[in-house]
């Protein structure tokens, strides 16, 4: 059948959104109406190349496609970028963006709004993405665990949080960098190295991100390395292996205490997954070695968990699992219940871990000023649950 016989004559047919597909998904679909294996393999590809190369969401600006067969994939794919909310930008370059997702061909489904920050910096641009709407895990210093989980976001709305930066930062082709604040210059992309670190515990909406990432990091896709790709975790056991075999990006692990009973406090889903269960699921992670470390991240809480004690337990844990540990400031937010750590304990915490041969860097908070740092997140999207019940 050649593509100008194709039609589609349901008009039931529910349309499918063609970010967030895996390309062997889109050559089955163009298989399922009527084209031959060779031509959907072709059309596959240059369908991934106007979307994820060039950052088109018009099926008319895909100048290499006939005007007939453009129709066609009209009647049944759809690519659509979330609305920007808003925009915010930090004095130090820090853009924090409230996107909102709502399927037009499926008005059943509520509007979300999700929160997503870019971090710019002198040799690269990191964009923080979130996997939910909520959480459900509620560690007690983080603001985005303060919000009810609402839903996991799918792969199209992962990926789409990417697309719409890049297409905001001027990071596709003939778009031009905005002016303001610290981006690259067009000379360099401006977003090198994507963390899961926004909204949501990303192993518990496994699927969905591992669809979004295998995407991201694909040669013919978004063409990230996966080296420049960090999962954070806050320690689903279960699922460690499965994200290092089946996905093969970095690891990050949000850990925070060296106790049990300290870290039930701060990150309940410990009584579930201990301590000792975490760290060996780390020793196991696939590929892991001193050249794909993992990052064990650890928010410094004035008299909490900051002591030369803790420092030194921390180091006693993480003996032959190749690693770092990122050392962070906590980010205080409306009624939290900790402050941060002095500055003169976290270098000293930081000068014991390093003596012991750990890189422990002090992350630089960024973004404050705009509710854009590590555990600020938060949407408004209580409201899109709500209205789903009603």
């Amino acid at each position: 059948m050649s593509e100008t016989e194709i039609n589609n004559t349901d008009n039931q047919l529910q349309l499918i959104p063609l970010v967030g597909l895996s390309k062997q998904e889109i050559i089955k679909i163009l298989s399922d109406i009527g084209l031959e294996a060779k031509t959907a393999r072709m059309r596959a590809n240059q369908l991934w190349n106007w979307v994820y190369v060039n950052g088109v969401s018009d099926f008319d600006l895909m100048s290499n496609i006939a005007k007939d067969f453009k129709q066609t994939l009209k009647q049944y794919f759809y690519i659509s970028r979330p609305k920007v909310v808003s925009e915010q930008i930090s004095n130090d370059g820090t853009r924090k963006w409230l996107f909102r997702f709502f399927d037009e061909n499926r008005p059943e489904i509520a509007p979300v709004d999700v929160e997503t920050v870019y971090i710019p910096e002198k040799t690269r641009g990191t964009l923080c993405v979130s996997s939910q709407v909520g959480c459900t895990l509620t560690c007690s210093f983080c603001h985005t665990g303060t919000q009810k989980l609402v839903r996991n976001l799918t792969s199209e709305e992962i990926l789409s949080q990417i697309l719409m930066a890049k297409q905001l930062l001027g990071d596709f082709p003939n778009l031009s960098r905005p002016n303001n604040g610290l981006i690259p210059d067009e000379n360099r992309r401006a977003i090198t190295n994507i963390v899961m670190m926004g909204m949501g515990e990303p192993l518990y909406n496994f699927d969905n991100v591992k669809q979004a990432l295998l995407i991201a990091s694909d040669g013919d896709g978004l063409s990230l390395s996966k080296r420049r790709i960090t999962l954070s975790t806050s320690g689903v056991v279960p699922f460690i292996e499965k994200a290092g075999s089946e996905i093969g990006v970095m690891l990050a692990i949000s850990l925070h205490a060296v106790s049990d009973d300290l870290r039930n406090e701060l990150i309940p889903i410990n009584k579930k997954w201990p301590i000792k269960d975490l760290l060996d699921a780390c020793r196991n992670y696939p590929g892991l070695s001193n050249a794909r470390r993992i990052t064990f991240e650890y928010v410094m809480l004035k008299g909490v968990n900051d002591s030369d004690e803790d420092a030194k337990e921390l180091v006693r844990l993480l003996a032959n699992i190749p690693s770092k540990i990122n050392l962070i400031p906590f980010n205080p937010w409306p009624n939290s219940p900790y402050e941060c750590s002095d500055w003169e304990t976290i270098e000293r915490f930081g000068d014991i871990v390093n003596k012991a041969g750990y890189a422990s860097p002090i992350r630089t908070p960024r973004g404050r000023d705009i509710d854009a740092a590590c555990g600020q997140l938060k949407s408004k999207s209580e409201r899109a649950k709500k209205t789903k019940n009603r």
